[in-house]
């Protein structure tokens, strides 16, 4: 029974896979002999910005990095994010069955509402918890046990959905289910590996976990 639904932001409901590898690569230019390359960053996908950026640049304070990055991602984020097929139908048609609905999310607020609005994608969720929300980032649970409590939800009824591992550990450690997407840049393969209770080959699964709610 799925009465409320939980999704991750980037590369789960908004394609902002590109934007956010040129940002790194805009931010990070110069500061080492050998430029960061996608298959370095890729596995990273989904954890805080500040962590990442340390652990690229091999630097302890990155807030100069973290600015650079930020700025050209702003300047480029309408430009360079697209979306993913049937989101808004499937979303759509969710709204109307009485799915609640809400975004967790590793992304600072600002970026997090932009990207929304920028595919009218806002009107869906009924909570958006960002980075400015918690303490303690995804796979912590934190971010999604808040959103649950202003939504009301029970975990026997909640699903978590992302295009991470740590979307998926923070729902294994909130106690509800988790589903990864297939179109995750970082694979169905590898997503699997940590053992979510479902993988969405497209976003119009969705609707066929809801449509069970009846009869679980």
């Amino acid at each position: 029974m799925i009465k409320t639904i939980l999704f991750d932001l980037d590369g789960t409901i908004i394609n902002t896979n590109e934007l956010i590898l040129a940002s790194f690569f805009h931010a990070l230019e110069g500061i080492s002999e050998q430029p960061v390359t996608r298959e370095q960053i890729i596995p990273y996908f989904g954890e805080p910005l500040g962590k990442q950026m340390k652990l690229f640049s091999g630097l302890e304070q990155v807030d100069h990095l973290v600015d650079k990055y930020r700025e050209f991602n702003m300047a480029k984020h309408d430009e360079m994010t697209t979306e993913f097929p049937y989101v808004k139908e499937v979303l759509d048609q969710l709204h109307n069955e009485g799915i609640r609905m809400g975004v967790v999310t590793t992304k600072m607020r600002d970026t997090a509402v932009k990207g929304l609005k920028l595919f009218d994608l806002e009107q869906y969720m009924q909570v958006v918890v960002t980075l400015d929300d918690v303490t303690k980032a995804k796979p912590d649970p934190e971010g999604i046990k808040l959103a649950m409590r202003k939504l009301d939800a029970d975990p026997d009824s909640t699903l978590m959905v992302g295009d991470s591992q740590y979307d998926i550990q923070a729902a294994q450690n909130a106690g509800i289910r988790a589903a990864g997407v297939a179109w995750s840049i970082k694979g169905k393969e590898f997503l699997n590996r940590f053992e979510p209770d479902y993988m969405l080959d497209d976003i119009r699964d969705l609707l066929e976990l809801t449509a069970k709610r009846d009869r679980s």
